[in-house]
């Protein structure tokens, strides 16, 4: 089993076997968890750095709810015709959406 001495300023070095284990690179947060005397450590949330500005659409204009239904039902009478909305199946030729 992997150990580390914990410094004066209350730091330690994760073992390298656990880092590679959990996928940790240098600026990665952790997260700590106490279950009575034992701490169980994990990777802390995903980092979404790489998602930034992936959603971005300045200088577009807002896309209307109904165009973006229409848009999916385009999308998705192409293949097979049928696509499920909530526990009912619909087929591409079903336009009557009451």
């Amino acid at each position: 089993m992997p150990t580390s001495t914990l410094t004066t300023r209350g730091q330690t070095t994760i073992p390298k076997p656990i880092r590679e284990a959990l996928g940790l690179q240098p600026g990665d947060r952790v997260e700590f968890t106490l279950h009575g005397d034992r701490v169980l450590l994990r990777r802390a949330g995903a980092d979404l750095s790489a998602l930034d500005g992936m959603l971005d659409r300045s200088g577009q204009d807002p896309v209307a709810i109904e165009d973006m239904n229409k848009a999916i039902e385009k999308a998705t009478s192409g293949d097979s015709g049928v696509f499920e909305t909530g526990s009912e199946a619909k087929t591409g030729n079903d336009h009557d959406r009451s």
